[in-house]
């Protein structure tokens, strides 16, 4: 949950940046995002996970290098992270158990 929500962050990070038309500063985010997903894939206790893992490690290429054959836009990428980054938050507050 934590790990996503730091993915999820720098995947807000690009977005913004993006929109913002800074190239460089977008790219720099997306290189973040792909490592701590990277290093998300490769934890073995999220083995059981694997297939979504990757299959977000790929959507999210798409749409931030590629031709966004999966149809993703920020709102979609914005929404899927949400539930990452509250239930974080939750979680670092007292006796906040999501």
């Amino acid at each position: 949950m934590e790990q996503l929500a730091n993915v999820g962050s720098e995947v807000e990070r690009a977005l913004n940046w993006r929109n913002r038309n800074n190239a460089e500063y977008s790219r720099l985010a997306v290189d973040r995002f792909l490592e701590l997903l990277d290093l998300t894939i490769a934890d073995p206790k999220h083995r059981g996970r694997l297939r979504e893992l990757t299959r977000l490690r790929e959507a999210l290429l798409d749409y931030f290098m590629g031709d966004n054959r999966f149809g993703s836009t920020d709102k979609s990428w914005r929404a899927y992270f949400y539930g990452f980054g509250y239930a974080a938050a939750m979680k670092r507050r007292p006796g906040g158990n999501p």
